[in-house]
């Protein structure tokens, strides 16, 4: 017998673009270089946001540029917002949760055993390039994201497709990779068979990693598939200026009647959140990612905007390379943990908008451990065990910051400047280290800083996603950039990935968040509620937790 589920339910100006575009923090560095800026390719796209038919153009402003747009190559969370719009996967959540509801999948069968998961596949769907949606098309995806020597597996660098070893339990040939086939019923039906359990099997196919994009674009493209995304989603690609802007069109053939609402969408690099607040009140710009939560009472109170807040869904912090001196010595690390003022950076940047961190896990997911205590902010335990880790009198240290405003960390600069003046109290000199976006990811990923800032925010409801991707042994050198490998950590985090017990999940979770705070690979700062904002003619927008939402219901009134 088999469960059954099945769910019926900007214009700007000119000058301003350049601007924006030439400095990764926004100008408070002064001196950042302006390489890799290009006037003309800005131009372009500024001339392409008058350009759609109809009226109903959208322009989105965010902090910095995307990554890649193979969805699956990156963690960024800035490539999946454009992704989002372009491609569509199996199953999708729903609109302000992460309950799974059908995608290009309209149904779905599970074993009892969980071993087998049988989709039901949309008739009837097209790419964007005109070539047909079938059940052909997912295994060829799935098949390039398992196996690094396919021969559509164009993720360089020797990064491969991290997210899918993360959440699918590795690769094609590793020991504990859960899929064991993928088998092709007919053109829209298909099989998954699993070599053992996966609680979150069916979180990880509405996730925006994996959509499906078309074969045929992926033969024509080949590598630059990253900057040439064809998907069946609502919007389709036109062009991308780096660090400036990225243009998406409405999909004419979308599969679902009526929608998208929107002629087209525009997505511009602002880097700083003042100035992207500029831009919205003077109507350059209909929606801004990245509020500074002291701006969110004054957009509450301004008739022409509306305020929105994202679920507690994220983690900002500190982390250390474990793998690197000096923070191979856990006596420093925990010094560093008693020397930051977490309660400080929560007040003084959030606005009440967040809550300060003692593990990397949001308070409201499954597993969370309360009864772990988190490192007080204490400068006299803090110069003792600097002490004993042997630099009694003191050292030198590079802290890497993030260069653009993130969900779970609006104003990196400042929280740079207080984890400075933190350390510098106990003995410890800091050189704060500055990158660009898209060099500061690839640079920490590599292993090049010391200490560095970064955060986290969920995508699929599921504690693994936090846990296993940011501190499991598998993914050092991708989205564990802490380089902590420790295997009875692993142990625990590969107990719970294969379990469907979910109380049994939650004990292995507490258990593994019980070592990792006694490690001390990274300071927890803030779980933040995110805040965001709108012109009021914005209609039917739903901010998501995970903070990639559809654009498809979205609408300008007139």
């Amino acid at each position: 017998m088999k469960l059954k589920f099945s769910i019926f339910i900007v214009w700007l100006l000119a000058i301003f673009l350049v601007l924006a575009a030439c400095s990764g923090d926004g100008g408070q560095n002064g001196g950042e270089s302006e390489e890799g800026s290009d006037p003309d390719a800005a131009e372009e796209a500024e001339a392409d946001t008058g350009d759609a038919e109809g009226d109903q153009v959208l322009i989105f402003a965010r902090g910095g540029d995307s990554e890649s747009l193979d969805p699956a190559s990156t963690t960024d969370g800035e490539s999946s917002r454009i992704t989002k719009q372009i491609y569509e996967s199996l199953l999708e959540f729903d609109k302000e949760s992460f309950e799974v509801l059908p995608g290009l999948a309209h149904d779905w069968e599970v074993s009892e055993d969980g071993l087998s998961y049988t989709f039901y596949l949309e008739e009837g769907v097209t790419f964007h390039d005109g070539t047909e949606f079938n059940a052909e098309a997912v295994k060829v995806n799935f098949e390039r994201w398992a196996d690094p020597d396919h021969e559509y597996a164009f993720a360089d660098d020797g990064y491969v497709y991290s997210m899918y070893g993360t959440m699918f339990g590795g690769f094609l040939g590793d020991e504990n990779h859960v899929v064991e086939e993928i088998n092709v019923v007919n053109d829209h039906e298909i099989e998954f068979v699993l070599s053992q359990p996966l609680g979150f099997f069916l979180q990880n196919m509405a996730m925006t990693y994996f959509p499906i994009t078309s074969p045929a674009a992926l033969e024509e493209y080949g590598p630059a598939i990253n900057e040439n995304p064809v998907g069946t989603g609502p919007f389709e690609f036109v062009s991308w200026a780096k660090d400036d802007s990225i243009v998406l069109d409405k999909f004419d053939d979308y599969r679902i009647e009526g929608l998208p609402k929107l002629d087209r969408v525009v997505f511009e690099v602002i880097p700083d959140n003042a100035a992207r607040l500029i831009a919205l009140r003077s109507g350059e710009i209909d929606i801004m990612d990245g509020l500074n939560p002291d701006d969110a009472a004054g957009v509450e109170a301004d008739e022409g905007l509306e305020l929105y807040e994202r679920a507690e869904n994220n983690i900002g912090y500190v982390g250390f390379n474990v793998q690197k001196e000096p923070f191979d010595n856990k006596n420093l690390r925990h010094a560093v943990s008693h020397a930051i003022d977490k309660e400080a950076i929560a007040e003084a940047l959030y606005a009440g908008y967040a809550t300060p961190a003692s593990v990397p896990l949001p308070p409201s997911y499954m597993g969370y451990n309360d009864e772990v205590e988190s490192f007080e902010y204490d400068p006299d335990t803090a110069r003792e065990l600097l002490e004993d880790a042997g630099y009694a009198d003191g050292l030198e240290i590079e802290l890497w910051t993030m260069p653009v405003a993130r969900p779970y960390m609006p104003d990196p600069e400042t929280v740079s400047e207080i984890i400075q003046n933190n350390l510098e109290e106990v003995g410890i000199t800091v050189t704060i280290v500055r990158e660009e976006w898209a060099p500061y990811l690839e640079k920490t990923m590599n292993g090049e800083h010391q200490m560095y800032m970064l955060g986290w925010s969920g995508t699929n409801g599921d504690p693994d996603y936090f846990l296993s991707s940011l501190l499991h042994g598998d993914n050092v050198g991708s989205s564990n950039r802490e380089f902590y490998d420790n295997d009875e950590v692993d142990e625990f985090l590969n107990q719970a990935k294969l379990s469907i017990d979910q109380d049994e999940r939650a004990s292995f979770y507490q258990q593994a968040q019980e070592l990792i705070a006694d490690d001390a690979p990274m300071v927890p700062l803030v779980h933040s509620r995110p805040v965001l904002a709108t012109t009021n003619a914005v209609e039917n927008y739903v901010p998501h937790p995970s903070t990639s939402e559809s654009l498809a219901e979205v609408e300008l009134a007139n």
